[in-house]
């Protein structure tokens, strides 16, 4: 898909991965309509003199904040809605709080699926559209002491497969990205302090950003980022009983850091 030119929705733009992501977009030549909760942060993206962009302060797990969205993209001319907005948390199940809970569901699932309804019957109308889902490993490999935010980014997965499904007669490309873990503020001490003790790599969001850009660039409708990632990934579809057996042995060290988020 051609990114120069492109109008691109991007949600969670005032993140870690969001802000590079909209630098390297805006580098590609695309206009970006940026969303995000905080204004403040917003205001502070760096873009490259003479970027093509609009700031939009909007929550997405509100009707409200979904309403402004999809007119102001309508307005903006969005041809590529990018489903970046996300929010991490780690812990047991049992001891975190349902509102906590209920507001990872709501922002790594429930707002993706919201918006690209709402904006489907714009982008169907567009000589090429795409929907890009920015999902984790832990949709694929589901992970102790991350049980919500798993189940949402595997939702988020599903969603993705399905969708793509539907649309395949349609102008609408849809793509699912699932990055491990990335170097950002997303990233509690306690979660960093995992990664350590299991030796999980950490990419940075400069790397994720571009093999992003790669995929749509090259029209690649699903892709895991990294190493063994990709192949416990392939091996969980296959085999979930031996990822069970080699996830056990590393309980203990999760339950440990987990006390401490």
């Amino acid at each position: 898909m051609q990114l120069n030119g492109a109008r691109i929705l991007l949600t969670g733009a005032s993140g870690g991965l969001g802000g590079v992501l909209a630098r390297e977009l805006a580098q590609a030549g695309a206009a970006l309509l940026l969303t995000g909760r905080d204004p403040v942060a917003l205001a502070r993206i760096d873009l490259p003199a003479g970027s093509d962009y609009r700031l939009l302060q909007a929550d997405l797990t509100d009707a409200a904040g979904i309403d402004s969205a999809v007119a102001a993209a309508r307005a903006f001319g969005t041809n590529i809605l990018i489903n970046n907005a996300g929010v991490a948390s780690f812990g047991l199940l049992a001891e975190q709080d349902w509102n906590d809970i209920e507001r990872i569901l709501a922002t790594n699932l429930g707002a993706p699926i919201r918006l690209t309804r709402a904006l489907l019957p714009w982008l169907t109308q567009q000589p090429t559209a795409a929907v890009v889902n920015i999902g984790s490993a832990f949709g694929s490999i589901p992970f102790a002491g991350f049980t919500a935010y798993s189940a949402a980014k595997a939702g988020l997965r599903g969603f993705s497969q399905a969708l793509r499904r539907e649309l395949a007669d349609s102008t609408v490309r849809v793509i699912h990205v699932a990055p491990r873990a990335i170097d950002t503020p997303i990233n509690p001490p306690a979660v960093r302090a995992l990664n350590r003790a299991l030796g999980s790599a950490t990419d940075t969001p400069e790397k994720v950003a571009r093999h992003i850009l790669g995929m749509l660039a090259n029209d690649v409708a699903e892709g895991h980022i990294g190493f063994p990632e990709r192949f416990f990934a392939w091996l969980n579809g296959c085999a979930p009983g031996l990822v069970d057996q080699g996830l056990r042995g590393k309980l203990a060290r999760i339950k440990q850091h987990a006390a401490k988020a």
